[in-house]
């Protein structure tokens, strides 16, 4: 790991070898020590002395020399087993057997590609181009080809959308060397692209099909009217999270497509300004009838000030404007204050403990100093709050197997579980590197190795470290579910067109889907472990984008685990 002095942006950023900046070793950070001796100062060697061995029985002497050839031989051979032989323990995670999950939650984005598909989108065999008359049928026409579909539906949804884009932009910024090191470095980084692409044509347009979710069809045949949802400058929570994407993204592609990254630093830039505008005029976007009306049933917004917190700390961080800082701290100490439903959960609907968790990395390695001391304070108690909150079921319940329960009254209760594993894991990495072995929150404290046990036993649950021996992603190990509710996975790719009505077909068929959609994080199952494989059950069995880069981030963030080490001791 590395950290670097971004100079133009004052303050420090995780390594990039796209970046022009200064490399520190992450395990090479000491403090001086000098040692002043006099002659009454004892010295630091241990002193020798001559002495004379006699041996007075010879056969006492030889079963002295047996017994501790046999002793060294016992340990030899106990460190050999140790070393050698598969352990049994399923909490066993090591940088090695994460890889295979990180390059399959990849894949899953790649099936998930709107527009037209690049010609080998990486051997995604039952997918085709699709959705290529987006935006011609709204009032005006816009080009809005391309982009993600959401889950195992065919409608494209901007908030979860730029949510994705900066989710999956910040594992670059700080995990970048890691994706490097597995070959999946362009692979995640087309991912983020193609996301930031449609977000530039979108600007605060969200496009969606009205009863979509009616017609069980794939999306290659799709020939229904799509109509788009226009946003007016009130959609802050929108406007404020395409801000962050569009800043994030801009770090991502900063050093070898420079132009592109000014491009995205511009549109972002302008965004924020029609935000800030007008400060009596912002709201949320699923309270406009013309903007969010369709997608409020799905990604209904509960407030807005997290989102434009979100948004300003991460313009900060891509153009080292203060002004932007000074608007994102302002609106923290509100946001902080405000009353919010989903207080400690990140996800697509609330910023706010990420937004904290980027802001006690400014105080960490860049204090700005006056007159951010009291906020950036403020953020630190809040993630460490955050952190001991994770730690103990004083405030959070789990399931018997281990999974924390968030929102225990929702379904997919694997994407918050996926993100607090990224919180936790990030948080430590950044103690690590301030020379601590921990952090104390009230009259509790964690330990570096506490944060870590917890975020690899959510990993290891997801991956099959549960009551059901599942693994609830698709196409890993040997026990994974196999009815995904997604249309496109689980109608054949015959070369025939399907209609809505026939597609009902393959909705309540009890047969496998015909395709299988590698890489897709499901819903997961419910607060007592129990799972139900069945297409026709999407709290269970439906992945989504968001979910998805919950947890591509855990998994990134997790790679670095010691050779041979569970990481559970601590």
């Amino acid at each position: 790991m590395y950290v670097h002095t971004v100079s133009e942006a004052c303050r420090l950023l995780p390594s990039s070898s796209q970046w022009n900046s200064i490399e520190l070793e992450f395990h090479k950070f000491h403090s001086s020590t000098i040692s002043i001796h006099n002659d009454n100062t004892p010295s630091g060697y241990s002193k020798s002395y001559d002495c004379n061995l006699f041996i007075s029985d010879k056969s006492h002497f030889k079963r002295f020399i047996y017994v501790c050839v046999a002793l060294v031989f016992i340990i030899l051979a106990t460190v050999l087993l140790v070393h050698f032989l598969p352990l049994n323990h399923t909490h066993q995670a090591s940088s090695s057997n994460l890889t295979a999950p990180l390059k399959q939650a990849l894949l899953f984005f790649d099936a998930q590609k709107s527009g037209i598909l690049p010609r080998n989108n990486y051997s995604i065999d039952f997918r085709g181009n699709s959705g290529l008359q987006d935006g011609n049928f709204g009032d005006p026409h816009v080009d809005l080809v391309g982009g993600y579909y959401d889950s195992g539906n065919n409608m494209k949804f901007t908030f979860p959308t730029a949510y994705t884009t900066t989710l999956l932009s910040w594992t670059v910024i700080e995990y970048h060397q890691k994706y490097s090191d597995i070959g999946e470095l362009e692979h995640v980084k087309s991912i983020i692209k193609r996301g930031s692409d449609y977000l530039l044509k979108v600007g605060s347009t969200s496009t969606g099909k009205v009863n979509d979710d009616d017609c069980w069809q794939r999306p290659e045949d799709m020939k229904y009217q799509r109509p788009i949802s226009i946003c007016k400058s009130n959609s802050s929570d929108l406007a404020g999270e395409i801000i962050a994407a569009l800043s994030a993204t801009s770090l991502v592609f900063k050093g070898k497509n420079r132009s592109y990254s000014i491009q995205l630093i511009k549109a972002a830039e302008k965004l924020f300004e029609l935000v800030i505008r007008n400060p009596n005029k912002q709201g949320t976007y699923t309270t406009d009838d013309a903007c969010g009306k369709e997608a409020r049933q799905f990604y209904n917004s509960s407030g807005y000030l997290d989102e434009i917190v979100w948004g300003g700390t991460w313009l900060f961080f891509a153009t080292g404007n203060v002004s932007h800082l000074k608007y994102a701290t302002d609106k923290v100490v509100l946001a902080m204050n405000a009353e919010e439903v989903d207080d400690g959960v990140f996800y697509w609907n609330n910023k706010l403990p990420a937004s904290a968790v980027l802001l006690t990395r400014l105080k960490y390695f860049r204090d700005p100093g006056y007159p951010y001391e009291e906020t950036l304070d403020s953020a630190t108690n809040m993630t460490d709050l955050l952190m001991c909150s994770y730690l103990s079921s004083q405030r959070f319940t789990f399931t018997p197997g281990g999974l924390i329960l968030l929102r225990p009254e929702s379904s997919s209760r694997l994407q918050y579980a996926a993100t607090a594993s990224f919180l936790t894991k990030l948080y430590s990495d950044y103690i690590k590197l301030t020379q601590s072995s921990g952090r104390r929150c009230s009259t509790n404290s964690f330990s570096i190795e506490k944060l870590h046990k917890f975020s690899i036993s959510q990993v290891t649950y997801i991956l099959g470290n549960n009551p059901q021996n599942m693994s609830y992603l698709v196409g890993h190990g040997d026990n994974f579910p196999t009815h995904i509710h997604h249309r496109g996975a689980s109608i054949p790719w015959d070369n025939q067109q399907h209609t809505c009505a026939e597609g009902n077909r393959w909705l309540y068929s009890k047969d496998p889907n015909p395709n299988v959609l590698v890489g897709s994080m499901i819903g997961g199952p419910d607060q007592d472990d129990h799972f139900l494989d069945s297409r026709d059950k999407p709290e269970y069995t439906e992945p989504s984008i968001s979910g998805n880069a919950g947890l591509v981030a855990a998994l990134i963030a997790l790679h670095d685990l010691p050779k041979h080490s569970s990481g559970l001791k601590g």
